[in-house]
């Protein structure tokens, strides 16, 4: 597939996406909250696409991470089914393969947040604030902890903000006191992972303008 057709391709495919999850979702209001930072950022890359234009591996990766959030925005995180979609394949729950005690699908969001969404920080990076030597490897990865942090204190506020049972759903803890905690620390893990990736696979940037993947 043609370069400049991919990104339009992945675009339209993120609206169908975007709409699907719309459909009669658990509760319309946690939707909407989910789907707030959704409605300024695809249109930033959209206007911003021919200004900051990113590797079609990291398009690819975004496309990957808008079908994980919306199905958890559909849902609501804390309840998406995947444990009766594993029995239903598989015969077997996957919490009790795993020995898991709780519904982890956003566990696995916040790791795929910093697994998925590095390239794109290492584009960016590459392109607007070109780091050298250690800190092209530094930088990326930190830039996703700051991401993780703000929004864990945005999720804090909207949560007191909105209070009762929306806030609870918004939250997702599942009563877990270290929840923000280990959704950062996997966000950080899942970073450093696709770090080690891009730098095994030389698809690191090297210089300003230069994306990963080319």
């Amino acid at each position: 597939m043609n370069r400049q057709r991919l990104p339009v391709t992945l675009l339209i495919g993120s609206i169908v996406v975007i709409v699907i999850s719309a459909i009669a979702p658990a509760v319309w209001a946690d939707w909407l909250l989910e789907n707030a930072v959704v409605a300024v950022a695809l249109p930033l890359f959209v206007f911003g696409y021919r200004r900051l234009r990113l590797s079609n591996a990291s398009y690819v990766s975004l496309f990957v991470f808008l079908i994980l959030h919306e199905t958890g925005a559909h849902y609501t995180y804390s309840n998406v089914p995947y444990d009766q979609w594993f029995a239903d394949a598989f015969g077997v729950t996957l919490n009790s393969l795993l020995g898991l005690t709780r519904n982890d699908f956003d566990r696995l969001v916040h790791f795929s947040y910093g697994l998925l969404i590095t390239p794109a920080a290492a584009d960016l990076l590459a392109q607007r604030a070109p780091p050298r030597g250690i800190w092209r490897w530094i930088l990326p990865v930190t830039f996703i902890m700051s991401h993780a942090l703000i929004y864990e204190l945005v999720e804090w506020a909207a949560a007191t903000a909105f209070g009762g049972d929306l806030g609870q759903e918004y939250l997702g803890t599942q009563g877990d006191p270290w929840d923000a905690q280990q959704d950062m620390l996997l966000a950080s893990l899942g970073s450093i992972v696709s770090m080690l990736f891009l730098g095994l696979t030389r698809r690191l940037p090297v210089e300003a303008g230069v994306p990963i993947n080319r």
